[in-house]
Order: C-alpha cells, then structure tokens, then sequence
C-alpha cells in the first residue's frame, strides 16, 4: 500500500445537529486513524467512488476526498 485508504465509514451526528461522515483511514505503516467529514463534503466523497452505501467506501483511495466531480 502506497497510500492511506478507507477502511471504514459511519455516519454520525454533528455538533450542530447535521450529518457528519466519520473515516477511518489505513496509512501505508499501518496506522490507522479518523477523519470527520461535513455533511458536503461526506456526500461529495460518496458521488467520487460510486458508493450507495458508506460500507462502499472501503477499500477507496483518501484522495478521493480531495476529488472535485
């Protein structure tokens, strides 16, 4: 593995009532770690892989948050 990639993904509640999207991360040592995505920018995460469901999102490059579609 050359890059970090998704491991896992849940929807959880946001501090202002809103839907956050928390990733998990595998980075190439191993070390896996989250990230807290806004309702935005989860859903813009979800359009780049093709995902209908957060558990499509494993397996998936970190990059693809960076993604403009």
């Amino acid at each position: 593995m050359s890059e970090a990639v998704i491991v896992s993904a849940e929807i959880v509640a946001g501090h202002d009532g809103s839907a956050e999207l928390l990733v998990r991360l595998r980075h190439p040592n191993g070390v896996e770690g989250p990230i807290v995505l806004d309702e935005e920018t989860g859903l813009k995460l979800m359009r780049n892989c093709g995902a209908t469901h957060v558990d499509d999102l494993a397996g998936q490059s970190w990059r693809r948050i960076l993604e403009e579609n």
